[in-house]
């Protein structure tokens, strides 16, 4: 069984936490640095953005952690680290740096950025900035680090599990950044996860690509996949559960812990995209393969149509029978059922491919709520899935209209 619990990244044993203004960022009020520190070296996985044009910090973070292991996390927000002559010598300088600071070794550290792409980012705010990181490392630290990655994040994103593991008790928690510019190939924006369960890298690697592909990887704010992607995960193995070295029964309640911890910031994200006023989830069900499922529903969350139809509460069905038609698998038009749902109620506006009577007000009072559910039944198999977004408002255009001022 799988609880919430509060203590996001600091809830596991072994893992202190901080974040503060460091001078990236012009205003003083917004932390811009942050850090994730276990007493013991972890196992770690990460996975990355799929884009070919991405940011020098991953580069050094895949160097770092090949061997599987990590000790800690140094994120600054303000600045993206991509498309820079020097951005690997600054993502490494950022690992030497901090690492003198703690007494670790540079390659012990995951390192990440966020922010501006193409700008150059200034060390010496860094550098200047580590000292006060340090010494406000806490157990009581993770909001801190949390609201230091943020960049148009209007939330802060942490939340924590506990669950059992061979009599055991396990933690993990996390705090993510993600807004705009979301539309991921293999991770999304930027999540950061601890666990003190005792799980081999390997082990660790195969549940993240499993809980990726359908948590992270079927969220879409924008449609647009970031530079700078990562999400990564450090298990420092100080719950003492016998240690996860192959896919048994302990892996299984593993996997759905990091699950449930995924689907929640998921959700999260969906609902705090830029200029978003509603979480929009597409459920289908019905479908061939989980192929057909998958492309179907991220279709529809996808559609900048379906997405303004929602922000005007505009019971537009044709748009979604629309999305469905160009997602690229084969469905039987024919057999297409669409429901909408929220705490207002639910509705069904198309059965068999064609529309059918409805009330457009209870319609539009479905719609009206933040929280959209599209119930798409493709009526030809046994296979679902679930994708995560928002609507497109006034404001998201407004948002990234003067992005870099």
């Amino acid at each position: 069984m799988v609880k919430f619990i509060n203590g996001g990244v600091t809830a596991p044993k072994g893992f202190k936490a901080s974040g503060v203004h460091c001078g990236i960022r012009k205003n003083k009020t917004k932390k811009d640095l942050a850090l994730i520190v276990s007493e013991k070296e972890c196992d770690a996985a990460a996975v990355y953005t799929q884009n070919l044009v991405y940011g020098a910090p991953i580069t050094v973070t895949r160097n770092n952690i090949a061997d599987g292991k990590a000790r800690a996390v140094i994120c600054n927000s303000g600045i993206a680290n991509t498309c820079n002559a020097d951005g690997v010598e600054k993502a490494e300088l950022m690992c030497s740096l901090a690492a003198d600071a703690l007494n670790l070794k540079p390659t012990d550290f995951v390192v990440a950025s966020t922010g501006v792409i193409g700008k150059p980012i200034d060390i010496e705010p860094i550098k200047n900035g580590l000292p006060q990181l340090v010494s406000e490392l806490s157990e009581n630290g993770s909001s801190d680090a949390a609201e230091a990655i943020m960049t148009t994040d209007t939330v802060k994103k942490e939340f924590a599990v506990e669950f059992t593991l061979g009599g055991k008790v396990c933690k993990m928690g996390a705090i993510s950044k993600g807004s705009g510019m979301i539309h991921p190939n293999m991770a999304t924006m930027l999540c950061f996860i601890t666990t003190d369960a005792n799980i081999d890298s390997k082990m660790l690697k195969s549940a993240l690509l499993e809980v990726v592909d359908d948590s992270f990887n079927m969220l879409s704010i924008d449609g647009d996949t970031s530079t700078n992607d990562t999400v990564a995960v450090l298990a420092s193995g100080m719950a003492e559960n016998e240690r996860i070295t192959n896919k048994n029964a302990d892996y299984d309640t593993f996997v759905s812990a990091l699950a449930a911890l995924s689907e929640k910031l998921v959700k999260v994200m969906a609902k705090d995209g830029e200029g978003a006023t509603k979480l929009v989830e597409c459920q289908v069900e019905g479908a061939k393969t989980e192929e057909i499922a998958k492309a179907s529903a991220k279709a529809v969350i996808c559609s900048s149509l379906v997405k303004a139809a929602m922000f005007g509460a505009d019971a537009n069905w044709g748009r979604i029978l629309c999305a469905l038609g160009y997602a690229g698998v084969e469905i039987d038009v024919n057999k297409v059922e669409v429901r909408f749902k929220s705490e207002g109620g639910e509705i069904l506006v198309c059965q068999n491919g064609v529309g059918v009577e409805f009330s457009e007000e209870l319609a539009k009072e479905i719609l009206v709520k933040d929280e959209i559910y599209i119930l798409v039944n493709l009526n030809d198999g046994e296979f679902g899935a679930k994708a995560y977004g928002c609507d497109l408002t006034y404001d998201y255009v407004k948002i990234n209209g003067d992005y870099r001022t």
